[in-house]
């Protein structure tokens, strides 16, 4: 279960709800190279209960999305928090600068952390690098540092992005250790290894951005990524309980366990 504390990013909806109070997760993500990365982040925001997505990528992309997930929504309009840079490239960074520049909070990974200018980033954002983006990442905003380094000491790198950066980072591992901007930290582990395998991290970055879409009016990130982390362990947990795990599968469990912990 959820520590107390984390309960209310957890809620069943209210009589009074409409799609839209549920909050609108839009995704720029995904690309002609990478598309699954779009459906796997897509199907993990739905499954932890989001009144609306919203994805911006290629036609061929969003053809894909439609076919599984017709409820997406593929047209602009209002969005409560983003989720940008699972599945993208450098190639892809134009299609960001709208909600780099928006005052929407985000959820920044893969791709997006490449190409990101924290000087003129605005909006409340939550990192998600795994050690070897934040290797690259140290290494691009400070001194060079290797992924052996991090994962040697992940507590002490992530506070150190969080202050290079201004932004709380959530430290994807065996340990994932979330650090906000005031040196607070939080660890979630050990994970199951079973979540070593491509898109679990698309996952991770659907959940958190369906918990900021619903919550964008009154949140904390570092308990909004913990929650996400839980949420995807736990899952992981009991997919991996079966047999190996996939990522499209361990999206789709998330339904489960938002289901058990929802009060």
């Amino acid at each position: 279960m959820l520590p107390n504390r984390l309960q209310k990013y957890l809620q069943l909806p209210k009589t009074t709800d409409d799609k839209y109070s549920r909050g609108v997760a839009g995704f720029i993500t995904g690309s002609v190279a990478y598309p699954g990365a779009a459906l796997l982040g897509v199907t993990s925001a739905i499954r932890t209960g989001i009144g609306m997505v919203r994805y911006f990528g290629p036609k061929s992309v969003q053809s894909l999305i439609l076919e599984a997930r017709p409820e997406v929504v593929c047209e602009p309009g209002r969005v409560s928090a983003w989720v940008l840079g699972s599945g993208l490239t450098a190639a892809d960074a134009e299609r960001l600068t709208t909600a780099f520049e928006g005052p929407e909070p985000k959820i920044i990974d893969a791709g997006a952390l490449e190409i990101c200018d924290f000087a003129t980033l605005t909006g409340t954002v939550i990192l998600t690098p795994h050690a070897g983006e934040a290797a690259a990442l140290v290494s691009r905003l400070d001194s060079v540092i290797d992924r052996a380094m991090v994962e040697a000491e992940p507590e002490i790198i992530a506070r150190r992005l969080a202050n290079l950066t201004g932004q709380t980072v959530c430290l994807k591992g065996s340990i994932t250790v979330i650090a906000n901007t005031d040196f607070e930290t939080v660890s979630v582990g050990p994970n199951p290894a079973d979540l070593a395998t491509a898109g679990t991290g698309d996952v991770l970055a659907g959940i958190m951005g369906a918990i900021l879409a619903a919550h964008h009016e009154d949140f904390d990130p570092l308990d909004v990524a913990q929650t996400a982390v839980l949420i995807h362990t736990e899952a992981a947990r009991r997919l991996a309980a079966s047999g190996p795990i996939a990522a499209l599968d361990l999206a789709e469990m998330v339904r489960a366990v938002v289901s058990d912990w929802r009060t």
